[in-house]
Order: C-alpha cells, then structure tokens, then sequence
C-alpha cells in the first residue's frame, strides 16, 4: 500500500520563470511561490539557450537563501545534456523532465548520478518529476514511476492533448478528467507524492482558475503550476487546508488514538476507522508544510 502521507510533501505552488532572463530570479525566489521553475525548454528560444543556461548556472552557484522557495529547473530532453550542466548545483532542488518518456528518464537519471558524484552530492538528491504530455508517456506511466528520482508527475495538457487529438470542449471536459485522474491513480499506486495539477495560461481570469484549482484537487491533485505571481496566492488559498478542516482532522486523529487504533466514532456519531484517519493525517500534513513554506 501506498504511503498516504507522502501525497502531501510537495510544494503547493510551481511559478513558470524564463530561464533567459535572470533579473527575475531573485525576485521570483523570494516571491510568494513554494518553488520555482527555471524554464529551459519552451519559454526560451533557441538562439538564447546558451545565454540563458549560462545565467541560470551562474545564479545556482551562488550561495543560496534557506528562506527562498525551492529551485527547479525545466529541461528539455533534445538538450539534456547541456542543460543538466548548467543546471546541478548544490542549491538544486529538482528537475522538470519536459516530454517525459521512460527512456528519457533513465537517461536523465543516469546523467544525473555523474554529476552528483562529480560534485560530491549525496547520490540520488536531486529529484525528478516527469511532465506528461504524450499518449506514450501516459501509457507508460507505471514504468516511469518505478524510477526512484521520480518524486510525482505534472500534466503538460496541451501538449498531451493535442498528441492525443482531443479537443477542449464542454462535452470532452469528463475525458480530459478521465485522463487526469488516471495520472492520480498512478501516482498513489506507486507511492509517488500527489501531483501536480496543469498550467492555466489565461492569468487574468483568476475566478476561473480558482474554481479549476478546486476541482482538481477534489480528484486529487495537491500542487499547481503558475505563469504569473498572481495566480499562486490563489493556488495556496485552495490547496491549504483551512483551520476548520484542520481542527476536525486533529479532532479525529485524537479520539482514534484515544481508542488505541480501534474503531470509534466522532461527536455526530459518524464512524471513525483507519481510512477516514488516513485522511485526517493527510490534511495536518498538507497544513504543517503549508506552514513550513
């Protein structure tokens, strides 16, 4: 069985920056963001990769801030080699794998152990977590799991759904469901960490975009990325548990221990076993890493 708790360890919020340009870096990782993602693949254009990579290496080497949200960076598997040069440094907290594929993550995660042993980095620290954004990854979804980089997968729904042919209508809305909700079932039958929840590119519209972050963690997703800075306080407004949740799962945590483990019920004589504990845990988890950040 799948560790419950381990689907709330991950940041709430992934905020999208331009690898190309680092006057935002220090203001991005000291932004309201859980975690950064530093964007070598799409949002740079090719005659600025070089630049790019060397500004983003540059900025990891520097002496890094325990205050400041975490730090990923996006690569693109056609340049995997060159970006993951720029990319590993200590300060590092994990890597995008763009275009996930079970060969791109062997890859990668060979790439990976080289250059943690290189720079003396504890084998294995630098996580992954794989973009979906192709039949053939979502077919392979078990296979890439099993990689023991991979923290959770992401959801690049456009890419995905234009490989698949689906159109984005009301009526292909429960498929595009049905499609995510099989990433959650993967992701919690191999003990991955819940994942994370697929970009909305419209940062205006943020009623919208908080009525769909909503809706996707009801099907389990507990992180999102964001383009824009203001759409990550909308992120955390949903993704965090608010105190009455908070106060109730503690509420049933205490009265199944006051029980010794066994079955019990609460004060409206619901009933109270090791499942609706499991996700009473859940909830004081995702709240003291929400706190943590």
């Amino acid at each position: 069985m799948s560790d419950p708790l381990r689907s709330s360890t991950l940041a709430r919020s992934f905020l999208y920056v331009p690898a190309d340009q680092p006057a935002l870096f220090d203001k991005a990782s000291r932004g309201p963001a859980d975690a950064i993602i530093l964007d070598l693949e799409d949002a740079v254009p090719l005659p600025a990769k070089d630049e790019a990579r060397a500004a983003l290496s540059t900025w990891l080497s520097e002496p890094s801030d325990p205050s400041a949200a975490e730090t990923w960076v996006r690569v693109d598997p056609e340049n995997a080699s060159a970006d993951l040069e720029a990319a590993v440094h200590p300060g590092l907290s994990g890597i995008f794998v763009a275009k996930c594929t079970a060969e791109t993550v062997r890859e990668i995660g060979d790439q990976l152990n080289e250059r943690e042993h290189r720079l003396g980095l504890a084998a294995g620290r630098i996580r992954m977590i794989g973009l979906i954004e192709s039949a053939a990854a979502l077919r392979d979804l078990t296979t890439i799991a099993q990689s023991p980089r991979v923290t959770t997968f992401a959801v690049g729904e456009v890419d995905l759904l234009a490989d698949l042919r689906i159109e984005r209508r009301p009526d292909t809305a429960p498929v595009i469901d049905g499609l995510r909700t099989s990433i959650v079932v993967a992701c919690a039958a191999a003990g991955l960490t819940a994942p994370v929840a697929p970009t909305s590119t419209d940062y205006r519209d943020l009623a919208t975009f908080r009525a769909t972050t909503h809706a996707l963690s009801g099907i389990g997703f507990r992180s999102r990325t964001a383009i824009h800075p203001a759409q990550v306080p909308v992120i955390h407004d949903v993704l965090t548990p608010s105190p009455e949740a908070v106060e109730s799962a503690r509420a049933v945590v205490d009265r199944f221990e006051r029980a010794s483990g066994g079955v019990t019920t609460d004060d409206r004589g619901r009933l109270i076993d090791a499942a609706v504990v499991r996700g009473a845990r859940e909830i004081l988890a995702r709240s003291a890493h929400a706190t943590s950040h």
